[in-house]
């Protein structure tokens, strides 16, 4: 019987408690494979034995744990909502003999709970705040105080406790709720959704959303942001626009054939029209804090204004007028632009912006806002026909940073992503008359309309553009490295084989491990002659004679370092170790293993076979259980692609002492694999491209705001981590400097693929290892030492410097 069918529930909560269980069981099953591949990841002892010890006790406690959250979650469902139904009350009387103290561990239970509930929800907000809508239209009879109880923080709950009853160890118990989190957190919002359509499909309905409240008040209909027109200040009438917060909440979807759904400037008065004479209704999203309701209207009056924001047709003109000027640009003397391609609105404003705010910290963040972008607008790195979108969203930059302190602090504030997300993109394009290069354009332009005639104090509006304009470049980069080389199918094709072969190794350690067998011997077959067998395989069938004859030398191998003590079993082993050195050469040869290695190899087996003709003979019994348990892990079968989990987003590379993929010559031209023999690791970088900004002249510092978060790496051994897709870089290959741009990385970000060039590119492939050791040794660095906003603050505190000092003079 079902326990929560015991519990009287509603069929509806029945089926959705059903839907977790299965979504953690599923969780717990992806987290003993990703154990086992951060292990091979791991490069400390400790850590990585943590790892691996927690995955086989989850693994070989799987039943366990998932019993144990079934029990766990229905005893919170029980206790939730349980006595609502029996009308059970509390005791009106409690004696003092009766109380105790909360346990220690109780607290930290709930605690880490809690920790773990925000983990798991902070990708399903959404899903979540849809579901507790259904849930509380179910359980409406229970009571005003009933809540979802399949809300995070009770399947967070869930899961440690279920944790509990798979380890006693504290590093385990630590690397299990921190694996299992990242899994769960990955399924539960599609679990939320589903369990919604179910919901959904039952002829169920939410109950009724609440409004959010305003921080200034709790009238019905007062908005959070700032642009709230019943309390504009008197006197800025002119400067109150159409309200397009009423607009967009009663226009039908493409009025006009208006670009992204919004609409046009001229219907936003009569639409206001239309819907003014009643409260506003709250804005949908999360808005970027409170700024005044005066210097809100002026600033969409400005936005509205902009000269930019003219025609589609004149914005191509001028692109393409500027697209004219866009190499000369970067070979001004000095690195400067003549004059910004786009008027400074803040500066021009400045007077209308500091009247209609109030407080001198406004006026600051104005003026911080108006000299950023005079740097901004003439930027050398930025090409004219992305500086000119920019520039129209100056008034949007100008709102967020007014109303959300956080915005001067947090380097992944969605509003600074957004802005430098496509100068770095637009820095990267060669070219901008090929036809990648006007689809960008294009895109950029559509996108920056939609925010400047949108709701552009809301958070969600960039998070959703950035999505947007991430996604076209890297589906635009895929399909362009595709159609001029194959690399894309080819560099995926290869790291399904390493994957293969990683799984592969991790079986094989985990057979051998119970073994008694040295430890280089048991490495040695797991990490390279498992590549053998593999590429035995591959070549002949799984069948085939070779593969079955490399098996019997991994078990030779295993038994040629057991004790010999008769003379019998010492005149075996000699008769034998010719076959078997032969076979292990044959294995090597084909792999390709480094000479090197190899002549470490048996630097370590051949006094082991020394060692072994002088210990105590094992007894014939144990000696054909042994025999036998190494057939066994060697005979098991090799995995298949099939039962692969989707590719992690790091990879773990292979070690030094194993190979790499094998490419043949026709393969390695066509992609452009760089090969680590055709560098000179020897000469030396001839100039340095890191000398543009100092370290530590990044930050926007403003008193009374957060200290801002440290850069991300432009150059480096750390770089090979932050490589995006569609940014450039400089590249120092064949004795030169090139920029390049990274058009794909694939899954599990074990190849990447660049272009160079203009009409003509030039594919460079390379490994992961190879692209570390380009970093490492200074040869491959950032083609911005900064982005956009933070290379402009740097200027612009290098002038008020610059100033400054002269006034002291």
């Amino acid at each position: 019987m079902n326990p929560t069918s015991a519990l009287g529930l509603p069929a509806a909560i029945e089926a959705a408690v059903q839907r977790v269980k299965l979504a953690a069981r599923r969780a717990a099953e992806r987290t003993v494979d990703s154990l086992g591949v951060s292990a091979l990841a791991s490069a400390n002892v400790f850590q990585r034995d943590a790892l691996l010890g927690a995955q086989f006790e989850l693994n070989r406690k799987l039943a366990l744990f998932c019993s144990g959250f079934d029990e766990t979650l229905d005893r919170g469902i029980e206790r939730e909502l349980l006595p609502r139904h029996s009308g059970l009350q509390l005791p009106a009387e409690t004696s003092w003999d009766a109380l105790s103290l909360v346990d220690n561990h109780e607290m930290e239970v709930q605690v880490s709970a809690e920790r773990l509930g925000l983990q798991i929800a902070q990708d399903c907000e959404s899903e979540q705040r849809e579901l507790d809508g259904f849930v509380g239209s179910v359980l409406c009879g229970l009571g005003d105080g009933a809540r979802n109880p399949l809300r995070p923080e009770a399947i967070g709950n869930a899961m440690i406790r279920s944790v509990e009853q798979v380890t006693d160890r504290a590093e385990q118990r630590k690397v299990l709720i921190a694996e299992l989190g990242r899994s769960m957190a990955a399924s539960l919002g599609e679990t939320y959704a589903a369990i919604v359509a179910d919901m959904r499909a039952a002829g169920l309905k939410p109950s009724t959303p609440s409004l959010r409240s305003s921080e200034r008040g709790s009238e019905f209909g007062r908005t959070s942001s700032g642009y709230d027109v019943s309390s504009r200040p008197v006197g800025l009438d002119d400067a109150r626009p159409p309200a397009h917060g009423t607009a967009s909440a009663h226009a039908e979807p493409h009025q006009g054939g208006w670009p992204g759904g919004s609409v046009r400037p001229s219907e936003r008065g009569r639409l206001h029209n239309a819907g003014h004479g009643g409260a506003r209704p709250a804005a949908q999203g999360t808005p970027l804090g409170q700024v005044d309701a005066g210097l809100m209207a002026l600033i969409r009056r400005l936005a509205f204004s902009d000269p930019g924001s003219g025609s589609e047709d004149s914005g191509l003109a001028a692109d393409t007028a500027a697209g004219h000027s866009h190499h000369g640009a970067f070979e001004h003397d000095g690195g400067m632009r003549a004059a910004p391609v786009a008027p400074n609105l803040i500066r021009a404003h400045r007077d209308a912006l500091r009247e209609a705010s109030t407080g001198s910290l406004d006026h600051m963040v104005i003026d911080v806002i108006g000299s950023l972008f005079d740097q901004i607008l003439s930027d050398p790195k930025v090409p004219p026909q992305m500086a000119r979108q920019i520039g129209r969203l100056q008034l949007p930059v100008l709102r967020a940073a007014l109303g959300d302190p956080s915005f001067f602090s947090s380097r992944k504030h969605p509003v600074r992503r957004f802005v430098n997300r496509i100068a770095s993109l637009g820095s990267a394009f060669e070219d901008f008359d090929s036809e990648s290069g006007q689809r960008f354009v294009a895109l950029v332009r559509e996108l920056v309309q939609e925010i400047v005639e949108g709701d552009f104090d809301q958070i969600e509006v960039y998070e959703h553009k950035l999505s947007v304009l991430e996604t076209f470049i890297v589906d635009q980069s895929r399909r362009e490295v595709q159609e001029r080389s194959g690399a894309a199918s080819l560099l995926a094709e290869k790291e399904t084989d390493l994957r293969l072969q990683q799984r592969y190794t991790q079986q094989l350690q985990a057979l051998l491990k119970p073994l008694p067998v040295a430890d280089f011997v048991r490495d040695f077959i797991s990490q390279v002659w498992s590549q053998a067998l593999m590429r035995a395989a591959r070549l002949d069938g799984g069948d085939s004679a070779r593969v079955k004859r490399l098996r019997h030398a991994g078990r030779e191998l295993i038994m040629s370092v057991q004790p010999k003590g008769s003379p019998e079993q010492r005149k075996a082993f000699l008769m034998q170790l010719p076959t078997l050195m032969k076979e292990l050469n044959e294995g090597m040869d084909l792999i390709g293993w480094p000479e090197s290695a190899k002549k470490s190899f048996f630097g370590l087996l051949l006094p082991a076979h020394a060692e072994s003709l002088k210990g105590q003979a094992l007894r014939t019994l144990d000696y054909n259980l042994l025999a036998r348990r190494a057939d066994s892990a060697l005979g098991e079968a090799m995995p298949d692609a099939c039962e692969l989990p989707p590719p992690q987003a790091h990879l773990p590379v292979l070690r030094d002492e194993t190979v790499e993929p094998r490419f043949s010559a026709e393969e390695a031209q066509r992609i452009g694999l760089v090969d680590e023999a055709a560098v000179n690791w020897e000469g030396k970088v001839d100039i340095d491209l890191g000398a543009e900004t100092a370290p530590g002249e990044t930050d926007l510092d403003i008193a009374g705001l957060a200290k801002a978060e440290p850069a991300e790496p432009s150059s480096g051994k750390s770089l090979a981590g932050h490589v995006q897709i569609g940014f450039a870089y400089q590249m120092h290959l064949e004795d030169k400097w090139q920029k390049v741009r990274l058009n794909h990385v694939s899954p599990g970000r074990t190849f990447f693929v660049f272009t160079h060039g203009g009409r003509h590119k030039k594919t460079i492939s390379m490994t992961h290892r190879m692209l570390v050791r380009l970093c490492e040794t200074g040869r491959l660095r950032a083609f911005e030492n900064g982005y956009l906003i933070e290379r402009a603050t740097a200027r612009a505190r290098r002038q008020l410097a610059a100033l400054g000092s002269g006034a002291a003079a």
